[in-house]
């Protein structure tokens, strides 16, 4: 495992070097995926930058377990949401109070949230919206070792917790996970 510094000088020795130089990622790498501090620092550097799209976690993810990330008469919008800070920046559950609070109608995904869990559900709670709201989190979402947690909102952290799922894991928040054929409740 390399620090984002170290894959920065990386990308920047090659390039240099004369080199074409692909930094494959999985998913988006435009969402919350450094694809744009690579980017950035690359072209701060002179190198020109062409971003391949991907398709990101949370759309393939929803669509493995069909979810629906907005449904009409059910979520009328998506977030998503970091769920984690970086270098002491604002505690994740912070991000819930400013932009999606307890709006039923929205659907939340949370990346790498697996830490901050259980601070992310009960302030989600505490802003208003239902205990009973479905949630799932799932692990290696897309590949041969997915695990899946289905539960309601004020029992995800214990449920997670209980089947000790590891990152990467996507945590998808709202009435559109009870849609999932796969929906336990």
């Amino acid at each position: 495992s390399l620090s984002q510094e170290e894959i920065h000088e990386l990308l920047l020795s090659f390039a240099e070097a004369g080199a074409n130089v692909v930094r494959l990622k999985g998913g988006d790498p435009l969402i919350f995926g450094r694809g744009g501090e690579e980017m950035e620092f690359l072209q701060q550097k002179g190198i020109k930058v062409k971003v391949i799209p991907g398709i990101t976690a949370a759309s393939a993810i929803a669509a493995e377990l069909e979810i629906p990330l907005t449904h009409r008469g059910v979520a009328s919008y998506v977030t998503f949401l970091s769920g984690h800070s970086r270098n002491g920046g604002k505690d994740p559950a912070v991000n819930v109070r400013s932009s999606v609070g307890a709006d039923p109608d929205s659907t939340r995904v949370v990346y790498m949230g697996l830490a901050t869990i259980p601070s992310l559900a009960s302030e989600l709670i505490r802003c208003g919206l239902p205990g009973n709201t479905p949630s799932v989190a799932i692990e290696r979402g897309t590949t041969p070792e997915q695990r899946i947690v289905f539960a309601q909102l004020k029992d995800l952290p214990d449920e997670v917790a209980s089947h000790r799922l590891v990152s990467p894991t996507l945590i998808i928040i709202g009435n559109v996970v009870a849609l999932s054929p796969l929906w336990p409740y």
